[in-house]
């Protein structure tokens, strides 16, 4: 992966941390955590991976923000200098609740030893 693919990574997910905190007026989306973005080398489409404070509200939030995504990528446009704006959708990240299990896993196998 190239290192301008890697900046611009880095860039969407603080600007667009930005947009969910400022610009965006549904007070459920002010608790979703940006933790990554991954960028097509061929800047056509960006996943972008967010955390939800409420897991029951996971699934509905993050409908909200797949259709908030027209206008995220208007503003991040406004705010990132680049030739061509690519289409973003929001996934959620699993990687936090994975290593959660490993650790419970961890401490049952030091709790039997």
């Amino acid at each position: 992966m190239s290192v301008k693919i890697e900046r611009l990574e880095h860039t969407f997910v603080e600007q667009i941390s930005q947009i969910l905190k400022l610009e965006i007026k549904d007070e459920r989306i002010h608790f979703v955590t940006v933790t990554a973005c991954s960028i097509t080398n061929d800047l056509s489409f960006a996943k972008v991976y967010v955390t939800v404070l409420d897991d029951n509200e996971r699934n509905s939030i993050l409908k909200q923000l797949n259709k908030a995504s027209n206008f995220i990528e208007r503003e991040l446009s406004k705010r990132v200098d680049i030739r061509k704006m690519p289409n973003i959708t929001f996934v959620y990240d699993e990687s936090i609740e994975y290593a959660n299990n490993i650790e419970k896993i961890i401490e049952g196998i030091e709790e039997n030893e």
